[in-house]
């Protein structure tokens, strides 16, 4: 098994590198079978990769809830010992009938919607559970305060924000207490930088930032990166590595609370996008990166 650089989220010591496991389950790509799921895990945690991150709702169908989180369970269960791997999932968002999606941010529904996640998962006490998006029928601090009391509670240890805009981050904080808020998982990549506010937001205040989709998006947005930015390719070639694995370097590079979460649905995806975190960029490499976005 592989070692990687480690980064700090919350109480837990991670990969520079995680998995995004959603193209498991759901995406633009043909969802691979079970075997091939579970032979993607194992994959990234053969090449060091010790932080998984997942959701209630990534699943092939609304009546599949879960899906993903018991793929994940299954692949940790059927490979030795994973007691270093972190898991973090998320809750907040429904399925119903007819593929009809929405948002409840209740204390009744998230509770419920933690031990569902518990059940799937086989565990006794989540490691990181994430608010997926913000329902605006309620108040966001009311929200996580629900999250602070499962905590509190022992279902959960570590308590992150997704989507959230830096006014957010803010309430999470004065919420959850100096040190409370582990996480904040944001869109962010080559193609959606608006997010960088709130990257540095977060390393001003020592909180874990992961962006998801770091690639551009399963499918050609993730394959195709290294042509819509040459520079990835270019930078790329010359050092021997793909245009991914420079287009991560580079977003490690943003600060050391930065835990990127590329999505994979097979073994070599991530087994490459793994070496990005031992992948640094000299200045020169950052300077004609950051340039492109000029």
């Amino acid at each position: 098994m592989t070692t990687l650089p480690t980064r700090t989220l919350g109480p837990f010591t991670v990969s520079a590198v995680g998995l995004g496991a959603m193209p498991l389950s759901m995406g633009a790509n043909v969802r691979p079978d079970r075997e091939q799921a579970v032979a993607t895990v194992h994959a990234a945690l053969d090449a060091g990769v010790t932080f998984i991150d997942t959701a209630d709702c990534y699943a092939p169908s609304w009546d599949a809830m879960g899906h993903n989180e018991q793929l994940v369970a299954e692949a940790l269960a059927s490979y030795g010992d994973t007691s270093h791997v972190t898991v973090a999932t998320k809750g907040g968002i429904t399925r119903s009938e007819g593929e009809v999606w929405g948002r409840d941010g209740s204390p009744e529904y998230l509770r419920r919607a933690v031990e569902s996640s518990l059940r799937n998962l086989r565990v006794d006490v989540l490691d990181l559970y994430q608010w997926h998006r913000p329902d605006r029928w309620r108040l966001y601090p009311e929200v996580v305060g629900t999250f602070k009391a499962l905590q509190e509670e022992g279902k959960i240890r570590a308590v992150g924000i997704s989507n959230a805009n830096v006014e957010e981050i803010d309430v999470a904080l004065e919420v959850l207490g100096e040190g409370g808020l582990a996480s904040v998982q944001n869109q962010f990549s080559p193609s959606f930088r608006s997010s960088r506010d709130e990257l540095e937001h977060c390393g001003r205040h020592g909180v874990a930032f992961l962006p998801w989709s770091p690639l551009g998006g399963t499918g050609a947005g993730s394959r195709d990166v290294g042509l819509t930015y040459p520079v990835f390719h270019e930078i790329g070639s010359a050092r021997g590595v793909s245009p991914q694995q420079v287009v991560l370097a580079w977003e490690l590079s943003l600060g050391v609370h930065v835990v990127p979460i590329p999505g994979a649905s097979r073994p070599a995806s991530i087994s490459d996008s793994a070496q990005a975190a031992s992948l640094v960029l000299t200045d020169d490499e950052l300077a004609r990166i950051e340039g492109q976005f000029c």
